[in-house]
């Protein structure tokens, strides 16, 4: 019976693969493959700093990936710390889960933290600006 309320305070890790519009990037490659098409373009970049252990992160999974389904004119990615830690040293990463939010090739905002509805909020903003 522990391991059932245990399920419903940190919900197991969502597979990365299959239909998710979240980009999953494991390789340094991959990530400079995702800069290279996003960096230069007005189109806003969502990236998830995230680690396997962290529990918040997997609590705020699910969401991030209904936000990616829903912003169809964003790229969302999915950076692993421990995977690509020089990256993550790059964009000043200190806690997780962090959300740097990405536009013209630089950061125009960021949530640390677990935070839905402030995610939401800054991510409907950044769209908005750039469809006006």
């Amino acid at each position: 019976m522990g391991s059932f309320f245990s399920t419903l305070l940190t919900p197991p890790p969502a597979a990365d693969e299959g239909d998710s519009a979240v980009v999953a990037v494991h390789s340094r490659a991959t990530w400079d493959e995702q800069w290279g098409a996003v960096k230069s373009t007005p189109k806003l970049m969502v990236i998830d700093f995230s680690a396997s252990w962290c529990g918040p992160c997997r609590f705020i999974e699910p969401s991030f990936k209904e936000m990616a389904s829903r912003f169809a004119d964003a790229v969302f990615l999915k950076i692993d710390v421990d995977e690509l830690s020089e990256v993550a040293r790059q964009w000043k990463v200190e806690a997780m889960p962090t959300f740097v939010l990405i536009k013209g090739g630089r950061e125009v905002s960021r949530v640390v933290g677990a935070k839905k509805d402030e995610l939401e909020r800054k991510i409907n903003m950044f769209i908005s600006s750039s469809s006006s």
